[in-house]
C-alpha cells in the first residue's frame, strides 16, 4: 500500500511538473504565430526556418504555407493551453487554501522552497509535511 501511494504521489507531481513547459511553450508558440502573421502581412520578411524558393515564387502556394503554419501553430498552442488550464483548474478547486496556495508557488510559479518557505511563514519541514498532504488532496 505504501509503495503504491509513493508512487501515485510521483505521479502526481510528475503531471504537476509539467504546467511551467506547457505554459512556456504555449508562450512560445504565440510569438511564432505572430512572427509568421507578420509575413503574412508583409511577404517580403524573410522567414529563414521556411523554404526557400527559386527566384520566382508564387504567392498564393507561400500563402498557403503560412496559413497552414500558422494553423499548426495554433491547435498546438491550443493543446498546451489546455493542458495547463486543466492543471491550474485542479489546483484551484481544491478547499485548503494553504495547500492550493503552496502548490500553485512550487507549481505554477516555479518557486524553489525556501522561497516557498519565506513567502508561507513555514518551517522547511512543515512545507513538505504541507506538500504532502496537498499532493494527497490534489
Amino acid at each position: 500500500m505504501e509503495r503504491e501511494q509513493k508512487q501515485e504521489l510521483e505521479q502526481k507531481k510528475e503531471y504537476l511538473q509539467s504546467y511551467l513547459p506547457k505554459f512556456s511553450a504555449a508562450k512560445r508558440l504565440e510569438h511564432e504565430i505572430e512572427r509568421f502573421q507578420q509575413a503574412r502581412i508583409n511577404p517580403c520578411i524573410k522567414i529563414d526556418n521556411m523554404n526557400h524558393f527559386n527566384e520566382t515564387y508564387d504567392l498564393s502556394s507561400y500563402m498557403t504555407s503560412l496559413d497552414i503554419l500558422v494553423s499548426t501553430l495554433i491547435k498546438a498552442r491550443y493543446d498546451r493551453i489546455k493542458a495547463y488550464t486543466e492543471i491550474f483548474n485542479r489546483i484551484e478547486f481544491m478547499e485548503d487554501e494553504t495547500e492550493k496556495e503552496l502548490l500553485k508557488l512550487r507549481y505554477l510559479k516555479g518557486l524553489k522552497w525556501d522561497k516557498i518557505c519565506l513567502e508561507l511563514g513555514f518551517e522547511w519541514a512543515q512545507i513538505h509535511r504541507i506538500h504532502r498532504k496537498a499532493l494527497e488532496h490534489f
